[in-house]
């Protein structure tokens, strides 16, 4: 990563909400397919030494994406995506939940709003995360940062192979 990209990682704890905003030296289209294909996502979401397994993935509106992170001594943590709004290359939506391995949901969850644009070649993306839970978000905060910004530099590896 170029050091001088932005990557802003902001919570407001009354909101429930977290802001993350990062860019990335690489075109609109490459990072589109990074968050959007579950072959790529699966290269760079789990932050090392864990990795990601897409059981099924299908991108539409109402479509899921269920999916496993295993550490190094096989344990596993399962989440289900909805797709909730798809506006290609500029905007997409959905709810996360934590679930178990047959696809029972662990309420409550969190709504992901993702946003991007490309400017001279840096694309910038702004996720916005809405937790229903203060709870859940204080349970999982420290670690969620932590890993986050872990797998965003995997991105930033892959994003320079394609």
């Amino acid at each position: 990563m170029k050091n001088d990209l932005l990557f802003d990682f902001i919570v407001d704890k009354p909101a429930k909400t977290v802001f993350i905003t990062r860019e990335f030296a690489a075109d609109l289209s490459n990072v589109w397919d990074a968050f959007t294909k579950a072959e790529l996502l699966d290269q760079w979401v789990a932050p090392k030494p864990f990795i990601s397994r897409t059981k099924y993935m299908n991108f539409e509106v109402g479509g899921k994406r269920f999916y496993v992170m295993v550490s190094p001594e096989g344990i596993e943590r399962w989440a289900i995506q909805e797709y909730t709004s798809i506006t290609p290359k500029t905007n997409f939506k959905m709810y996360n939940a934590f679930a178990d391995a047959d696809e029972n949901p662990q309420l409550p969850g969190s709504d992901w709003d993702y946003n991007f644009s490309e400017q001279n070649g840096i694309t910038k993306v702004n996720i916005t995360i809405f937790n229903e839970s203060f709870e859940r978000m204080e349970s999982i905060l420290e670690g969620f940062q932590i890993g986050f910004t872990m797998s965003l530099t995997n991105l930033d590896n892959l994003l320079e192979t394609l």
